[in-house]
C-alpha cells in the first residue's frame, strides 16, 4: 500500500464541513496529518465545483472517489455525472439503499435498475460502486441482499466496508476475495467491543474503532486487498466520534508504521 493511496472519507467530518470556511480548515488538518487523498461526500457545504476543486488543489488532496446521495444517483444520474465531471472525479459509490427491500422480486428489480445506472455512469467515464452496511446481510430466501445485488448487477463494482461486513456476520477477507478485480476502493475502519456496564461481563456492544485499535486482522485484509486489485484505502469513522481528527490521525499513523510505503 502506497501512502498516497490512503484517503480520508469526508462524511466522517460532516459536523465540521458545513461552511466553505470549515471545509478549508478540515482540508488543512487532513493535509497536516499526512493524507493525500479524500473521498468526497454529499455532506460537504454547498459551493461551486470550481471553488471546491481549488481547495482540494491548495491542500494537495486527490478526490479519488465520492459518495453522492443514493436517490440522486438513482433518479437524477445526469446531474450527478455533471457534478463529478466538473470535479474530475471518475469513481462514485451508491452509499446505501434509498428504499426498503422486503422481497426477492423487489430486491432483484432494484439491483437490475442500479446496474442500468452503472452502465450509464460507465458510458460517461465514471465507475459506479456499491457501499454496504450490515443490513445487506439480511437474507431474502437463501441469499443475502448483498449477494443478490452483485449477482444481478454485473456492472456494479464493490466498495466493501470492513466494519459493516464484520457487523453483518461476514468476513472482510472473504468478501474482498469474492470481489477480486471488481473493487478499486475499500472502506477501512476497525471493529471493537466496549462494555455498556463496566462491571457486567455480558453488557458489550460493537463499536467503530480507529484502525489498529480493534479486532480485525489488518495484515490479512490489506494483503488480500492489494492482491485483488484494490487501489484506494479509504479510512472512515462515521459513528458518533467526538474527535474524528484524532481518530483519523491514529489510523493514518498505524497504517504508515505497519503497512504503507512511500
Amino acid at each position: 500500500m502506497k501512502q498516497s493511496r490512503i484517503a480520508a472519507q469526508l462524511f466522517s467530518f460532516r459536523n465540521f464541513i458545513k461552511t466553505p470556511e470549515a471545509v478549508e480548515e478540515t482540508f488543512q488538518k487532513l493535509h497536516e496529518i499526512g493524507y493525500e487523498a479524500v473521498q468526497l461526500s454529499s455532506s460537504l457545504a454547498p459551493m461551486p465545483e470550481e471553488q471546491l476543486r481549488e481547495l482540494l488543489d491548495k491542500y494537495h488532496l486527490n478526490p479519488c472517489t465520492s459518495h453522492e446521495q443514493a436517490g440522486m444517483i438513482f433518479d437524477e444520474p445526469e446531474k450527478v455525472i455533471g457534478h463529478l465531471r466538473k470535479l474530475q472525479v471518475t469513481h462514485v459509490a451508491y452509499p446505501s439503499p434509498h428504499k426498503t427491500l422486503t422481497s426477492l422480486e423487489e430486491t432483484v428489480a432494484w439491483a437490475k435498475q442500479l446496474n442500468e445506472r452503472a452502465i450509464q455512469f460507465k458510458q460517461a467515464g465514471i465507475t459506479l460502486a456499491y457501499h454496504n452496511h450490515h443490513g445487506e446481510f439480511f437474507k431474502i430466501g437463501e441469499k443475502t441482499i448483498l449477494e443478490l445485488l452483485y449477482e444481478n448487477a454485473p456492472d456494479i463494482e464493490g466498495e466493501i466496508d470492513t466494519f459493516w461486513v464484520q457487523r453483518g456476520g461476514g468476513c472482510p477477507v472473504e468478501w474482498i476475495r469474492r470481489l477480486d478485480k471488481r473493487m478499486k476502493v475499500l472502506h477501512i475502519k476497525d471493529y471493537g467491543l466496549e462494555r455498556k456496564e463496566p462491571e457486567s461481563f455480558w453488557s458489550v456492544e460493537c463499536v467503530m474503532r480507529p484502525i489498529g485499535e480493534g479486532t480485525l486482522n489488518w495484515k490479512a485484509i490489506l494483503e488480500t486487498a492489494e492482491e485483488c486489485g484494490v487501489e484506494w484505502f479509504v479510512v472512515e469513522h462515521d459513528g458518533n466520534c467526538p474527535d474524528p481528527f484524532q481518530s483519523f490521525r491514529t489510523s493514518f499513523e498505524f497504517l504508515k508504521k505497519h503497512f504503507a510505503t512511500a
